[in-house]
């Protein structure tokens, strides 16, 4: 749930809500639509700025769903809002590949992650020898 003195914050250019500053002593801490810190406390203008230069971009990234016992879980942002965030499997933008959709809390844990350059692709299939027949 939404704190009450949370403000939400919109780019001035086209008006696109970014994010949310929140008060924190007599500072201001800058939060993504993930609800996660951008900045740690800082003056109202600087938290701003920082959301200013938030790109919506990364809604469209790759991210990965770590599952206890399980291997990671490739995912995309499906929604995003403070009532919960849907992630589903990514399905490499195939319109016929059946995808498992996750609901999570708002703010999502941190078992929700974006992609690192060390993740596996997704794209590989594994074959004989390598744990499991693909």
């Amino acid at each position: 749930m939404l704190p009450a003195d949370w403000i939400p914050h919109r780019r001035p250019d086209d008006r696109e809500h970014v994010g949310w500053i929140r008060p924190e002593g007599d500072d201001w801490v800058a939060v993504s639509l993930l609800g996660r810190a951008l900045t740690g406390p800082v003056d109202w203008l600087a938290a701003e700025e920082a959301l200013d230069a938030t790109s919506l971009a990364w809604l469209a990234d790759v991210w990965v769903l770590e599952r206890d016992g399980e291997p990671p879980l490739r995912v995309r942002l499906v929604e995003v809002t403070p009532d919960g965030v849907v992630v589903q499997t990514d399905d490499f933008g195939a319109i016929d590949v059946p995808v498992e959709r996750v609901d999570l809390p708002w703010p999502p844990p941190p078992a929700l992650r974006p992609r690192r350059p060390d993740d596996p692709d997704g794209r590989v299939l594994r074959g004989r020898g390598g744990g499991r027949d693909g």
